[in-house]
């Protein structure tokens, strides 16, 4: 696969993941339930939605990088070691930052 294609596929998650953002964001400034036991379970929710949304920025910033790294021309080179990063790893995680090597002993 070459950049152009990855680049096509880590735009399409990065547009995939500001929407999953909004919409969580959405959901969290929806207002409270005003009965107790709705509000307890209301919390549960938005604790998993806020995880949810701060494993997802993490996963923005990770692609917004790579997006930046095909662009200066360094994309599928370990950010660490300098050595390439296997197609098969960048198949799996487009916007791997390190090769299998150095993403192991991290």
């Amino acid at each position: 696969m070459n950049s152009a294609d990855y680049k096509a596929r880590l735009q399409a998650r990065q547009a995939e993941l500001r929407r999953r953002l909004e919409r969580i964001e959405t959901d969290l400034d929806e207002p409270r339930n005003p009965d107790d036991d709705d509000r307890a379970v209301e919390r549960n929710n938005d604790e998993v939605l806020e995880g949810l949304g701060d494993a997802g920025q993490r996963e923005l910033i990770a692609v917004d990088a790579a997006l930046g790294r095909i662009s200066a021309g360094t994309y599928g080179v370990c950010a660490r070691c300098g050595e390439p990063i296997s197609e098969k790893r960048l198949d799996a995680v487009p916007h791997a930052a390190l090769c299998a090597d150095c993403a192991a002993s991290a």
